[in-house]
């Protein structure tokens, strides 16, 4: 399935360098580069591209510091979350949560006592 031009989704790679930016701040190319060598390969003009791919998304801000620009995250991670779901939700569940919690079930990822657990986490968190 091809992803509809403009979405605002985010591939695996635009994830990898979102989680520097949260984790670590403001970044250059550089510095995000350096920090995704542990996990992949990349090269300087890869990091760059896909740097400035998220800033024409509109996922990052860009600042000129000298000769390099520091790119920043505008939108949280908690944001990006909530939208993984909901696709993730859309695709494969037709928008049913109830279904996703089943799947969950059935592979043995979550069972009554965790069931149980989150709903008094949450409740307590909305008091």
């Amino acid at each position: 399935m091809r992803r509809k031009k403009g979405s605002q989704s985010l591939t695996p790679l635009e994830l990898q360098i979102m989680q520097v930016l949260w984790r670590d701040g403001p970044s250059n190319v550089l510095h995000v580069q350096k920090s995704l060598a542990g996990e992949a390969e990349l090269a300087y003009t890869t990091v760059q591209t896909m740097l400035n791919v998220l800033h024409r998304k509109g996922r990052v801000r860009r600042t000129l510091r000298g000769r390099a620009f520091d790119y920043r995250a505008v939108v949280s991670k908690d944001a990006v979350l909530k939208q993984a779901v909901r696709d993730l939700v859309d695709r494969m569940f037709g928008g049913s949560a109830e279904e996703l919690v089943m799947s969950l079930i059935k592979a043995r990822q979550l069972d009554a006592e965790k069931i149980a657990a989150l709903a008094a986490e949450q409740e307590s968190g909305d008091e």
